[in-house]
């Protein structure tokens, strides 16, 4: 997996990616941290509507942001954005009011929707061999799940020694590191085969996902990948310190638990996806995810949590690792930023959904009853995604136009005669192929 690295401009963007995360990371720590200072025992209100002003800038900022990348340079819009968030993180350690806390988080976390999926459309075009991106998907994977066990140790340690409003300062380095590296290569910028209005490029991405039948697919699949996801994230503390009467540090190993298990999935799936289709491997994860939920519900002690939440992030990482994969597979590469902004804006609106209900049910009807909800979200999802994603799901289809005429480029690009519209070739959703075929 390792080997993928000797690419020069992926290795620099994935030092970019590691950098930006661990100062990422920090920043969290250090924010609620904040949050306390500023808002004692409402500090936990602070955060939630912050998390919410976070899904709510990433389903939003996402689309219309992908509308202005393809007129930008990917690299100077990289480093633009790392350049912004470095901005926001050197304001936060002079916050003395709440609402300036949520003002901050909103233009940090628009910067993070735009930065996020413009970077991830541009590794397909660095590493074009499919078996070089599966690896880089699973590297990325592992880079998250090391993140959020290496931040807050980090974060503990630097403690010890300094105030929290330091740790803003590794957040800043880290986005400015980040956007060094990003400038030290040069990056490919696919150009749109014509101009295109603002409400066009701004509905693309999302307007493709929802015609092409693997990405509607992808998305059911989300809502398994949320479900019990939100369980582990929302739930864990209250399981741990209120149903097992345990302390932080053992809340801290269960989150490193479910971390662990997501990333055996991580160092497994560049072999497994070689042998077994993206459905197969997919619908497997989240089958994964509906026996842990509903294995959950049987829970009785801590000790049988710690391999629960492990095999949960097993499921979490073979269910939503591979999403690239189909992105890449379904899309021109001009179309890219605005498809990976489309899923980013799609994938956050389910968590949006499961967050509040993993918390409102946990709260009001127990762990184990929401154990079993989350199960049948995630089943729901499942049987969704099995019929929107058809098992027979081939590269390239025979499809005709009717609808074209005799010289239209795209058919004499084909070589087809006047005769005959009917061809074969690698089916993406784009001008002239607006529906797919059944």
């Amino acid at each position: 997996m390792l080997a993928v690295l000797r690419n020069r401009a992926y290795r620099h963007l994935f030092g970019a990616q590691v950098i930006a995360l661990v100062g990422t990371g920090l920043a969290t720590v250090a924010l609620g941290l904040l949050a306390f200072s500023l808002a004692g025992d409402n500090a936990g209100a602070v955060l939630g509507m912050a998390l919410a002003i976070k899904m709510v800038a990433y389903v939003a900022v996402a689309p219309v942001a992908s509308a202005f990348a393809e007129r930008v340079p990917r690299r100077a819009m990289l480093v633009t954005l790392d350049a912004a968030r470095a901005s926001v993180a050197m304001l936060l350690p002079f916050v003395t009011e709440i609402w300036q806390i949520y003002v901050l988080i909103f233009v940090l976390q628009s910067a993070s929707a735009a930065f996020t999926p413009t970077f991830q459309a541009t590794i397909p075009d660095v590493l074009p061999d499919e078996k070089d991106y599966t690896k880089a998907l699973s590297l990325s994977r592992l880079a998250y799940d090391l993140e959020s066990v290496a931040s807050p140790l980090l974060a503990a340690l630097l403690l010890t020694v300094v105030t929290y409003n330091f740790l803003f300062v590794g957040t800043i380095i880290g986005f400015l590191a980040s956007a060094v590296l990003v400038v030290s290569v040069v990056l490919p910028s696919p150009k749109p085969t014509k101009p295109r209005g603002i409400y066009d490029r701004t509905t693309r991405g999302i307007r493709i996902y929802l015609k092409t039948p693997r990405l509607r697919g992808l998305l059911a699949l989300t809502f398994a990948v949320s479900a019990a996801g939100a369980m582990v994230i929302v739930n864990t503390v209250v399981l741990v310190q209120f149903r097992f009467g345990l302390d932080q540090q053992a809340t801290a190993l269960a989150l490193t638990a479910f971390g662990a298990g997501s990333m055996v999935a991580a160092f497994a799936l560049p072999k497994l996806l070689e042998r077994c289709t993206d459905r197969t491997v997919m619908l497997t994860g989240a089958a994964i995810l509906v026996t842990a939920m509903l294995l959950g519900s049987l829970i009785i002690g801590y000790a049988w949590l710690l391999p629960l939440w492990a095999l949960v992030g097993l499921g979490y990482g073979v269910t939503q690792t591979p999403s690239g994969r189909l992105i890449r597979r379904s899309s021109h590469p001009e179309d890219r930023p605005a498809l990976f902004a489309a899923q980013f804006a799609l994938s956050h609106a389910t968590w949006l959904v499961t967050y509040p209900i993993a918390g409102w049910l946990g709260a009001s009807i127990g762990t184990q009853g929401t154990f079993l909800v989350m199960a049948a979200i995630a089943a729901a999802g499942i049987l969704a995604a099995t019929h929107l994603w058809p098992a027979p799901d081939p590269t390239e289809i025979e499809h005709s136009h009717d609808d074209l005429a005799d010289d239209h480029p795209h058919l004499l690009n084909h070589g087809l005669s006047n005769m005959s519209h009917t061809h074969r070739h690698d089916f993406v959703i784009d001008a002239e192929h607006t529906a797919w075929p059944r």
